[in-house]
């Protein structure tokens, strides 16, 4: 055996290689969706890969295959992998970089709400009890980075990534993975300053919306999943509006 092929041994053990590859797809769709590898840009190396995110190099490969299948990335042999174009014509292409305003936010919050109440019903009704645990990983991250002042619009977007995986649809999956941290308002906006409360104020009430929705999917109550993950992004989408109306009639009223 490689031992270049063991993850590092001070890490915190990891789930199952289908749920890891899973998490480097996203940590590298991420990278591409906001602009840190773009079209022509050689990917990260597969030891390169296996030392940022903890994983062996099985792992690494299953997840540039999942790449190579949703057409974001094509390996040439001796030389690497590279990002692509993103695709044209027929299929779908929204382009995270292109969310800038708060009318492209509220736009995205209106295709969230649809798309994400259902990926909470059925992760809820599949949903195993690893999944559910790299759920709850993700929210104890969340809140241990608020209390530590750091990031949390990563721990946000693994909360969000981590039920969209547990429906097994490879599809939300994908969608989520290509949207990127970009799904993430405060990601791009300071959407607390635009509530008009305390940054503090702000993420506790994320955090408990978050926390309705993990409940919900740990009791295998589907419905009450739809309905706590409608609750939490229309409430980002209010939050959105009225400050898109402030911003509106301040100008009107300049004018």
């Amino acid at each position: 055996m490689d031992v270049s092929d063991t993850p590092n041994p001070l890490l915190r053990p990891r789930r199952k290689p289908q749920s890891l590859s899973q998490e480097v797809v996203a940590a590298l769709t991420a990278m591409i969706s906001n602009g840190s590898l773009k079209p022509g840009d050689k990917l990260p190396t597969e030891s390169e890969i296996m030392q940022t995110q903890g994983v062996s190099r099985t792992v690494v490969r299953e997840a540039i295959s999942r790449l190579q299948a949703a057409g974001l990335v094509e390996t040439r042999h001796g030389i690497g992998t590279f990002v692509l174009e993103a695709k044209k014509g027929g299929n779908i292409n929204i382009d995270p970089a292109t969310i800038t305003t708060m009318r492209d936010l509220l736009a995205l919050l209106e295709l969230r709400i649809s798309l994400e109440t259902e990926t909470a019903g059925l992760a809820a009704a599949r949903r195993t009890d690893e999944q559910l645990q790299e759920i709850r990983e993700a929210l104890d991250l969340f809140r241990a980075n608020q209390q530590g002042g750091g990031d949390t619009v990563g721990p946000d977007f693994r909360f969000h990534f981590a039920i969209a995986n547990a429906t097994g649809n490879r599809y939300f999956i994908e969608i989520i993975s290509h949207l990127g941290m970009g799904v993430i308002p405060r990601k791009r906006i300071n959407t607390a300053e635009l509530a008009h409360d305390q940054q503090a104020s702000y993420l506790d009430r994320v955090q408990r919306e978050h926390e309705d929705i993990y409940e919900a999917i740990a009791r295998g109550d589907a419905e009450a999943a739809r309905a706590a993950m409608r609750n939490h992004l229309t409430n980002s989408r209010e939050r959105l509006r009225r400050a898109q109306q402030e911003a509106e009639s301040g100008s009107t009223s300049a004018a």
